[in-house]
């Protein structure tokens, strides 16, 4: 068996304390390692692992919550296929439609070889972007069509919603995506969560629209509540009914629904306890879901007797029904209602809702949104909610900007015609958001758990 001496020294030491240290030393000899070997999954540094953390139920897989798990859309394309103006990502699909169609044409027009291909196609990134996809759906050639219809509403970071032209052929990977909402009608919540060697703080969010997979951790991970049969085909709830049944008779209580289910595993995702405790687990696995409650407290012998119906055991009912209002809230974050800002305005200019690039403060009490406006009076607990390395207003300040790709030409404009001042009422309400999320966490109950059901 592989063998590792491994010694460490406090996390908090600076560099020159670490170098000092080594000079102290000497030599390797002087160290005093400690011989690890790996765990059964492959694992050497496990001190900080909580051993409990097996027991729970895994998110995914064999005897987990979720049926299907779907990674996130990777475009290789984002400036070309997502956009928040309708008009301008037709404008650019219909471009780089055009000029892969004339080039698959062109180059099936003679027999040529697949090794030639990287230098036969164009290169002018003002009207392709090519990827390995791309290529492979010429070389097959598979004809690419501009359909309207396929223009669909994504979530492209948190709380920031655009276009995305949702084709086979266009985008690299659509994931799972095509059988979580087949139609641009289709209705679905999914919960996601960061996913294997993401470096952030451990978070997790819902959406009811198409997402990446760098929405706000790396790797995302998306657990739908239903997947599809194609367009046309049936809905399915992807919680088994085994996962059912294991929760009903776990808890006593045949009320328990697969929506509780799901919004009780959206509330303990978010317990700063659960969080906490279990940090180094899940810095290196997907969640497990513990059942919450000490046995004392929970109704015993698999069937529900009136007063369970009625109620259910007091911890599972908590946290599902903080669950649903969270998940409720961030769905909807954009009827949430505003946070009453300060609105500065500058005089001697005129009314302008426009953003170029909105700046903080650097005591983050204010918003500088444009010349002519200041948004003053920003709660410091507005920054508690983070998802990934920002806040969630912070993310919305960041991708709320005006920009225009150097390699494309191809300018996003988050500026509404419609509803000019869209933006800074969004600012209001992802505030809101932000503390009543922060309600919501600070109101479940402690993280008792027994280990396995």
């Amino acid at each position: 068996m592989a063998m590792i001496h491994y010694h460490a020294v406090p996390g908090d030491w600076t560099r020159e304390e670490k170098l000092r240290y080594l000079a102290k030393m000497g030599s390797a000899g002087a160290v005093a390692w400690t011989d690890i070997a790996p765990n059964k999954k492959h694992q050497w540094l496990t001190g900080d692992l909580r051993a409990e953390f097996e027991t729970f139920i895994p998110i995914e897989g064999e005897g987990g919550i979720f049926r299907t798990v779907s990674y996130g859309v990777q475009t290789n394309r984002d400036d070309w296929v997502c956009n928040f103006n309708r008009e301008a990502l037709a404008t650019s699909v219909r471009t780089l439609i055009e000029t892969y169609n004339s080039e698959r044409e062109r180059w099936h027009s003679k027999k040529r070889k697949k090794e030639q291909l990287d230098g036969f196609v164009t290169d002018d990134h003002r009207r392709v972007k090519w990827s390995s996809r791309l290529k492979e759906c010429l070389l097959r050639n598979d004809v690419a069509l501009w359909d309207e219809m396929r223009i669909r509403e994504c979530l492209y970071r948190p709380f920031t919603k655009q276009h995305i032209y949702f084709d086979e052929i266009i985008i690299h990977r659509r994931s799972h995506f095509p059988v979580l909402f087949p139609k641009p009608d289709t209705k679905n919540r999914i919960l996601f969560v960061p996913g294997l060697g993401n470096r952030m703080s451990f978070g997790a969010c819902v959406t009811d629209a198409i997402g990446f997979g760098d929405l706000a951790f790396e790797k995302c991970q998306f657990f739908p509540f239903y997947t599809y049969d194609g367009e046309d085909g049936a809905r399915r709830e992807n919680i088994p009914l085994s996962t059912l049944v294991r929760f009903q008779n776990h808890y006593g209580d045949e009320a328990i629904t697969k929506w509780d289910i799901f919004h009780y595993v959206y509330a303990v995702l978010h317990h700063p306890e659960y969080r906490t405790r279990y940090a180094a687990n899940l810095r290196r696995e997907l969640p497990r879901i513990p059942m919450v409650g000490s046995q004392a407290s929970r109704l015993t012998g698999g069937k529900a007797n009136a007063a369970s119906r009625s109620g259910g055991t007091p911890d599972f009912r908590a946290f599902a029904t903080i669950g649903k209002k969270l998940a409720d809230l961030h769905v909807h974050y954009e009827q949430a209602a505003e946070y009453p800002l300060q609105r500065i305005e500058n005089p001697d200019e005129p009314l302008n809702w426009r953003v170029e690039k909105m700046r903080l403060t650097k005591d983050k009490t204010a918003l500088t949104y444009n010349g002519f406006l200041t948004l003053a009076g920003i709660p410091a607990a507005a920054f508690a909610y983070r998802l990934g390395n920002r806040s969630a207003l912070e993310w919305v300040i960041d991708q709320y900007q005006t920009s225009t790709d150097p390699r494309s030409g191809i300018a996003n404009d988050p500026n509404r015609e419609d509803e000019p001042d869209y933006i800074v009422k969004l600012i209001g309400k992802v505030i809101t958001v932000s503390l009543e999320t922060q309600k919501l966490i600070a109101a479940l109950p402690p993280l008792e758990t027994d280990g396995a059901a």
